[in-house]
């Protein structure tokens, strides 16, 4: 089977505050807003937030779903998690350096970046 994935949504609480956290994590504004459905492209990768809550659905947040964010070195790696609340901290493992951090909506994701000699 050849298939692309070309986007992932995480569900939230709150629309505004999770633009606002994301639009300060990725250093960039929004692509799509309103108050059901908002897209982050991050270089043509679709990021979308979903207030689940406006729909009529139920959610769990934590670790059912983890998004995986690769940035270019460990000092981004190290910058982005000053202030996030840390799930996992900083550890090499193979050839990356892998953190988990949680959003303003409960939600945990990944942040990695390759191991440069």
């Amino acid at each position: 089977m050849e298939c692309f994935i070309k986007s992932l949504y995480i569900c939230v609480k709150d629309m505004h505050r999770a633009i606002d956290f994301y639009e300060t994590f990725f250093d960039q504004s929004v692509t799509e807003s309103d108050e059901l459905y908002s897209v982050f492209d991050i270089h043509g990768f679709r990021l979308g937030l979903f207030a689940y809550d406006k729909a009529g659905e139920r959610h769990t947040f934590g670790t059912n779903c983890l998004p995986s964010i690769e940035v270019y070195d460990i000092n981004i790696l190290k910058k982005k998690l000053e202030t996030v609340r840390i799930i996992f901290p900083i550890t090499k493992i193979g050839d990356n350096w892998v953190s988990e951090f949680e959003d303003s909506e409960g939600n945990h994701i990944e942040l990695t970046t390759k191991v440069k000699e």
